[in-house]
This record gives C-alpha cells, sequence and structure tokens, in this order.
C-alpha cells in the first residue's frame, strides 16, 4: 500500500475528531504458541490501518494540531544484538522517514511521554477492552492525571470508543483497497483452480489442503483463516477444518480457503466432484445454489439495504429445494416460518477486507444499512443435507457452498474472484482437463 494512502487516513481521521481529541491505538501483542514458541505476528488491523508498521510493541498516536507534530509513533529501539534473532527494527528514525511519523520515541518512555500529551486534550478515542493490559496502563496514566487536579494538571473529560469512527472509515474501501483486495483474490482462483485440477478419488484432505497453503506462499500470501477441506459428509460441517478424512469416490468436496496478501483478504468458496462428474442429485442440488449465488450477486447494487442479496438467496433456495420434493408447501410460507433453515441455517455473506470478517455495521438503528460504493461482501448461499431420514437417501449428506467476494460499485457490483469457474459445466471441463 502507498505510504500516501495511510497519510491521507490519518488526516481523515484527525478531521473527524478535530481538536482537543486525542487518539491512542497499541499495537496487537505478540502471542505465544506453545511454551517459548511464538504465533507469526500479525499486526492489529486498526493499528496497521492508519500506519503501515508491522512491529509489535508499538503504540501510535494522533494529536489533531498539535505544534509539535499530530503523529507520534512510540516503537522498539533499533538493537543489533536482539536484531540478529528477532529480525531488523525500524527504531524512532525508521518511523519518521520510512513510515510518516512526525516525531517517535522509544516505547520504553511511553509511560513518561504520554500523559504529558494526554493532559492538553479534553476527548481521548481508544479502543477500549481490545487488549486488557493496555486498558490497566490507559486507567493508571488517567488516575495520575486526576491526582494531580488540585495542582493545575488538566484530565480528558471524554473517552470515545475509536471504533465508531475508524471502523466506518475502514467499511469504505478506495481505489488502492480494492486493488490489493483484487490481487489477493486472484491469488485465492489459481489455488481453487489447482486444487480442481489434483483432486482424485483415494486422497486426503490434507493433501488438497497443502495445494492451497503452497500456492499461497508461493506469490507472498498466507491463508487468511484456517482452509475448510471437507469431503462427503463432512462438507455439512459449517466450519470443518480437521481436513484428515480419505476422498470417496462419488462424494463433493467443498472448500472455503482464501488468502490474505499485503493485509487483504480473499474468501472464496467452491464445491465439485472427487471424480470430476456430478451425480444427477449433486447437480439438481448444486443448480439451486448456483442460482441463488447469481440472484443474490445481482442484488449486491448501490441503493439496496444489506439484507436484499441474503432474501433473493433464501427465495431461490426455498424455490428449488421445493421442486426437488424436499420443502412442501407455499414458498411465501416456507420462506416466512424459515423452512429453508433446516437445508441453509447461515447468511449470504459479510463484510470483507483486511480481516475476514471485516468491520462494520450492519444495521444503522433499526434498519438494515444501504449498499454503497467501495463497501465489499461476500456472497455465498448455500445447501447443506444431514444423514437424516427425513431427507431421501439419494440427497443425503451433501453439502455444498458457492462463494465469492463482490465490491460495491456505480456501476453494479464487481465480482473480485470471477475468475474462478462455478458453473457446474465449467467445473467438469476444469476437471478433466478439457
Amino acid at each position: 500500500m502507498n505510504s500516501n494512502e495511510f497519510e491521507r487516513r490519518r488526516r481523515q481521521l484527525m478531521r473527524m475528531v478535530g481538536p482537543g481529541g486525542i487518539v491512542i491505538l497499541p499495537s496487537a501483542p505478540a502471542r505465544t504458541r506453545s511454551r517459548d514458541v511464538e504465533y507469526r505476528f500479525r499486526q492489529d488491523s486498526d493499528f496497521y490501518y492508519l500506519t503501515g508498521f508491522a512491529e509489535p510493541q508499538a503504540v501510535a498516536v494522533l494529536v489533531p494540531g498539535r505544534a509539535n507534530g499530530e503523529y507520534l509513533l512510540f516503537c522498539r529501539e533499533k538493537d543489533p544484538a536482539k536484531e540478529q534473532w528477532d529480525g531488523l527494527r525500524a527504531g524512532q528514525e525508521g518511523a519518521v522517514n520510512d513510515f510518516g511519523a512526525d516525531d517517535a520515541f522509544p516505547i520504553d518512555d511511553l509511560d513518561d511521554i504520554l500523559p504529558g500529551i494526554m493532559e492538553s486534550c479534553t476527548r481521548v478515542y481508544y479502543t477500549m477492552g481490545m487488549y486488557s493490559e493496555f486498558d490497566a496502563r490507559m486507567a493508571d496514566w488517567v488516575n495520575s492525571l486526576r491526582a494531580k487536579l488540585n495542582k493545575g494538571v488538566h484530565t480528558p473529560q471524554e473517552f470515545v470508543a475509536l471504533e465508531h469512527l475508524l471502523h466506518d472509515m475502514r467499511l469504505f474501501k478506495s481505489r488502492d483497497e480494492i486493488s490489493a483486495m483484487r490481487k489477493s483474490a486472484k491469488v485465492a482462483v489459481e489455488a481453487h483452480k489447482r486444487a480442481m485440477k489434483v483432486t482424485r478419488p483415494g486422497m486426503h484432505e490434507y493433501q488438497v489442503e497443502a495445494e492451497f497453503r503452497h500456492e499461497f506462499r508461493r506469490n507472498g500470501a498466507w491463508a487468511s483463516y484456517n482452509p475448510i477441506v471437507g469431503g462427503g459428509r463432512n462438507a455439512c460441517i459449517l466450519h470443518y477444518v480437521e481436513n484428515d478424512a480419505v476422498l470417496n469416490d462419488g462424494d463433493l468436496l467443498l472448500i472455503d480457503a482464501g488468502c490474505e496478501l499485503d493485509y487483504y483478504a480473499s474468501d472464496v468458496t467452491r464445491t465439485f466432484p472427487v471424480n470430476g462428474r456430478f451425480s444427477p442429485e449433486q447437480r439438481a442440488l448444486y443448480e439451486i445454489v448456483f442460482e441463488a449465488q447469481r440472484a443474490a450477486i445481482e442484488k449486491t447494487v448501490v441503493g439496496n439495504h444489506w439484507n436484499e442479496p441474503h432474501d433473493a438467496a433464501v427465495r431461490a433456495i426455498t424455490k428449488g429445494l421445493c421442486k426437488l420434493g424436499l420443502l412442501s408447501g407455499s414458498v411465501a410460507r416456507l420462506i416466512k416460518d424459515e423452512a429453508y433453515r433446516q437445508f441453509y441455517m447461515h447468511r449470504t455473506g459479510h463484510w470483507i477486507g483486511m480481516d475476514v470478517h471485516d468491520v462494520g455495521d450492519y444495521k444503522v438503528g433499526d434498519e438494515w444499512r444501504m449498499l454503497e460504493a467501495g463497501m465489499v461482501t461476500t456472497v455465498e448461499p448455500g445447501i447443506y443435507t444431514d444423514g437424516s431420514r427425513k431427507v431421501p437417501k439419494r440427497f443425503r449428506n451433501i453439502g455444498i457452498r458457492i462463494e465469492d467476494d463482490v465490491a460495491v460499485t456505480t456501476k453494479g457490483p464487481d465480482v473480485l474472484s470471477r475468475g474462478l469457474v462455478s458453473d457446474p459445466d465449467a467445473i467438469e471441463s476444469l476437471m478433466s482437463g478439457a
């Protein structure tokens, strides 16, 4: 992401905060995986969104109108000995020269410097409750300032949840962000194509998962969430991640896998036959989901509200299940009674961006939010039949989901993952090598 993008975001946020306000945003802490082994560090999305700074043990501070610098960055000092073990650090010089800070200080000086800056401010904007250890430090700073009230020291009069401003900013993607998400989706698309081409009966789910991880890493990306690779009845488990079963001839394979590239996520799902050919029953259910997704994407346009794509998918799925005899009754009554939830129990989409389930409100007050240009959502209807005797035997244990990432634009829906086939005939053709 261009450094100008981060500066633009900081300027926009500071305009909303206004004089007298201060924004305090800590980085994500390092997390222990087991004993003395840590997880690969991934920066807090809010922090990175404003700074582009990917190191731990840092605090970003924005003080609109401050004469001695509006953007301050507290970070680790350069330390050749520690850098030999853990990697290079930007240090205070790098924070200014490479990351646009007006001034930078050692993170160890935070307790000495930040309270003095806070005392000149009336409002503190802060992500409360995100990191408990930092919450405690904030409380200590405020208490120390209050203890000096009789000496003429001022304290902030108001604490404001930063996410109300920042998350609404993040909901609307810029041109550069859409471009980054398109690149992330392209990598995911190629990984799904690769999986379709190599899958054969007798393979294990984890062998297919390995194809995704290989494609992601060879393109500089990481999995944006644990891939779901579920064959047969495992496809009916919505958050299945064991990925250790054998893929059987005649089963479908549902793969929900996306990547994160330059801090932007993709989230793509396809379902295809392990042996390369849909059975009549599999195809019948698949075509219902395929039609539902197309109907939902058509509704993902400026001026519609958030729930209209879901309503469109529900109508298509309910109609289709009635035609197959899996539901009976009037479509309107079945929808009102939510009878479809036996087979389709989740929503049709979610915001996506720096986080797979990205920030942003779905409702404003009691009303669904209106879709606007710059928003990006997944569109992912599905049908899942279990082994219940209520389901005809030929339709049992089939799980199908089709998911794409869709940007809302003034020209209509822009499917960022459009390079991946979803038509059943096209899937069979791709798998056969035609």
